[in-house]
C-alpha cells in the first residue's frame, strides 16, 4: 500500500519569506489529512529553501522566472501518480480551521466537479469576489469602462456575481488563483494552466477550460481562508497592472477570434487600454498594493 498522500500543496514563492511560515503554519488546522507540501521559488533564496527545510516541505528552484502558471505546473508534474487533489496556494494566504478538509469532500462527493474554491476573506474581514462569471463581451466592455469610476454599475456586479450572497455551494465560471483546490485528473487532461498567461488571467482561462472539458468550477464559502495580498508586487504596482491589461488583452483575443468580432475586440481592447493607463498614473501616484486578486 502507497504512503504517498492523495493530497498535494503547491505555493509560488517570489521574494515571500515573509509570509510562508504563516501558510504553512495554518494547513495543520485546515486539514485532518497527511499532505505533500511543496514550495515553488520564482526567485530562489536561502530564506525560502531555509523555511522548505524547517518545514518538510520540498523546495523547487525555478531556473527563471516562470510565472505563477508555469511555476504551478513544474511542481505538479513532479507528484507521484497516487496525488489526486492538488491545493494551489499565494502564500500570503492563511487557511482557517477545516476549509482545506471542506474543499476536499467536495470533490470526492461530486466527480463531475474540476475545482472548487473558497471564500476569500480580506484582511479587514469582508467576502472578496473570488467566484465569478466568465464575461461576456458586454459584460466585459461594460466592467473595464466602469468598474473603477461607478462601483456600482451593473456589469461589474454580474461578472462579480455581487449579486449572489449565498452561503450555499455554487457554480462559477472560473475561481480565483489565490486559493483553489484541483483535481488532479481533471487539471492535468487540459494541461493545466496555460503558460502564456505570465501573471494575471491564468485562471480565468483555467476556469473556462475546465467547463469545456466537461467539468464543473465550483464555489464553496462554508470553506474560508484570508488572504493579506500584495507581498510581493506592491513595490511594482505599475508594471503589475500593465501585465493585468496585457493578459485581459489576450484572453479576449482568443476567446473572440474571427474577423466578424474583430471590431468588438478592437473596442475592447481600446477600453482596456484607457483602463490600463489611469490605474498605472493611480499605481504610480499613490503606490496602492496592487496584486494579481485587485484588478
Amino acid at each position: 500500500m502507497s504512503s504517498t498522500p492523495a493530497l498535494a500543496v503547491v505555493t509560488v514563492s517570489y521574494r515571500s519569506g515573509e509570509v510562508l511560515p504563516t501558510l504553512i503554519s495554518s494547513l495543520s488546522d485546515a486539514t485532518s489529512r497527511p499532505y505533500e507540501l511543496l514550495i515553488v521559488d520564482n526567485a530562489p533564496s536561502a530564506e525560502a529553501r531555509s523555511i522548505a527545510a524547517e518545514s518538510g516541505a520540498r523546495y523547487i528552484s525555478m531556473e527563471r522566472n516562470a510565472g505563477y502558471g508555469g511555476a504551478v505546473n513544474a511542481a505538479t508534474r513532479l507528484l507521484a501518480p497516487e496525488v489526486a487533489w492538488v491545493l494551489i496556494s499565494n502564500p500570503d494566504v492563511r487557511l482557517l480551521p477545516g476549509s482545506l478538509d471542506d474543499l476536499v469532500s467536495q470533490l470526492e462527493a461530486d466527480p463531475s466537479i474540476g475545482a472548487v474554491g473558497p471564500r476569500v476573506l480580506n484582511e479587514d474581514g469582508t467576502t472578496y469576489p473570488s467566484a465569478r462569471a466568465v464575461p461576456s463581451l458586454r459584460t466585459g466592455i461594460g466592467h473595464a469602462l466602469f468598474a473603477n469610476i461607478w462601483k456600482g454599475n451593473p456589469w461589474t456586479r454580474t461578472y462579480r456575481a455581487a449579486h449572489d450572497p449565498s452561503d450555499e455551494p455554487r457554480a462559477a465560471g472560473w475561481l480565483s488563483g489565490s486559493c483553489l483546490l484541483v483535481r488532479r485528473s481533471a487539471f492535468d487532461a487540459i494541461g493545466g494552466f496555460d503558460e502564456e498567461y505570465f501573471m494575471y488571467f491564468e485562471d480565468v482561462d483555467l476556469g473556462v477550460r475546465m467547463t469545456q472539458a466537461g467539468h464543473r468550477n465550483v464555489y464553496v464559502p462554508s470553506a474560508r481562508v484570508v488572504h493579506t495580498g500584495a507581498h510581493s508586487t506592491s513595490a511594482e504596482a505599475p508594471r503589475m497592472v500593465a501585465a493585468h491589461h496585457a493578459s485581459a488583452r489576450r484572453f479576449i483575443g482568443r476567446r473572440y477570434r474571427g474577423p466578424l468580432l474583430a471590431p468588438v475586440r478592437w473596442a475592447i481592447y481600446a477600453a482596456l487600454a484607457v483602463r490600463s493607463r489611469i490605474l498605472q498614473f493611480q499605481a504610480r501616484a499613490r503606490h496602492p498594493k496592487i496584486d494579481r486578486m485587485s484588478v
